[in-house]
């Protein structure tokens, strides 16, 4: 399958299909120098894999994990690549989950002013979310993604047999922000997901949650609008993150987020999906910590936080949360 996404002045596929990282040469153009980005928490074969289809590769493997996801490890590839004569005609490929993706991206959008990005997401939650849509950045001051660029890639190759490598907890970690955007987005997508299995094959979904952001960001490739939407679960959820030291996974964090953010009767239909994928609608995390998270994210507008409300499946309403409102949504969800 290929999802078609058309941002004004750029265009690019998204490639899904079962057993497509093998093909990979026939999918991009690696027939020069390329620096193949990956992380030592993904399985090697699979930049191997990767690097065997290229011209020139240089692999480079970083120690993966929110606290590597920095402007030091963007300098290392940046250094990487000086040091092995690339040119504005060579390119990057990202092999690996969210943090691979977004510090890759952000190194190819920055060398020379732009080289060719290519992203191959070996986790479910990067293949739905980070994957699709161009950011790029670093964390940098405690403040996630705080520093980074809009960048789209040439091509996003999503096999989903990668997935085969994952336990049910990295599952699960992705599965959150197929529920977010369902949620948001598309009530029969969210009634789909309700009547699923954990074990049912995860093609179709992948599909469906692709090409739902897919349409989101061509409205609003630069999140002026509608694209804030997809934070929803995010604003209080990375005020978790931050506060659980490493804890809870980045899907767990949003699915609490989720839960403070929607009407009971939402949240009710929501509790049975969550539980369903063994994701958390409580947890144990300093409300301290996690409200000045909040408050310094970097979607605080000063007095008031953006948020996104779910009223009601497939409906959202963007509202601006007094720090009150947000420690009340914290204390809701924590264990």
């Amino acid at each position: 399958m290929t999802v078609s996404v058309n941002i004004p002045g750029y265009e690019y596929d998204i490639r899904i299909e079962r057993g497509l990282l093998a093909r990979i040469g026939d999918e991009c153009r690696l027939d020069r120098r390329v620096l193949v980005v990956t992380d030592r928490n993904v399985p090697s074969g699979y930049s191997e894999t990767v690097a065997a289809a290229c011209g020139k590769p240089v692999i480079a493997v970083t120690d993966g994990g929110e606290d590597n996801k920095t402007l030091e490890t963007f300098a290392k590839l940046q250094q990487m690549m000086l040091d092995n004569g690339f040119t504005r005609k060579d390119c990057v490929v990202a092999v690996g989950g969210g943090v691979v993706g977004d510090v890759a991206a952000f190194a190819a959008s920055c060398y020379m002013r732009g080289i060719d990005f290519y992203n191959v997401p070996t986790t479910l939650l990067s293949q739905v979310d980070s994957s699709v849509g161009g950011k790029t950045g670093v964390n940098f001051g405690g403040v996630k993604n705080i520093v980074g660029t809009f960048y789209q890639p040439k091509k996003v190759i999503i096999d989903p047999d990668v997935l085969d490598t994952l336990d049910k907890r990295q599952k699960a970690n992705g599965m959150a922000e197929v529920i977010k955007m369902a949620l948001t987005f598309d009530s029969e997508f969210f009634a789909q997901i309700e009547k699923a299995s954990p074990d049912d094959d995860i093609m179709d979904i992948i599909a469906k949650a692709v090409d739902l952001k897919r349409r989101v960001v061509e409205e609003d490739e630069k999140e002026a609008g509608l694209r804030k939407v997809l934070n929803f679960g995010h604003t209080l959820g990375h005020g978790i993150e931050v506060s659980s030291d490493g804890r809870l996974l980045h899907g767990e964090c949003v699915a609490l987020g989720m839960t403070a953010m929607c009407a009971p009767e939402v949240r009710k239909r929501l509790s049975a999906v969550l539980a369903a994928y063994g994701l958390p609608e409580h947890a144990s995390f300093d409300i301290d910590r996690a409200l000045d998270a909040v408050s310094h994210d970097k979607k605080g507008t000063g007095r008031t936080i953006s948020s996104v409300w779910v009223p009601a499946a497939g409906t959202f309403e963007l509202r601006d949360m007094t720090l009150e409102e947000a420690k009340a949504g914290l204390e809701l969800v924590r264990g």
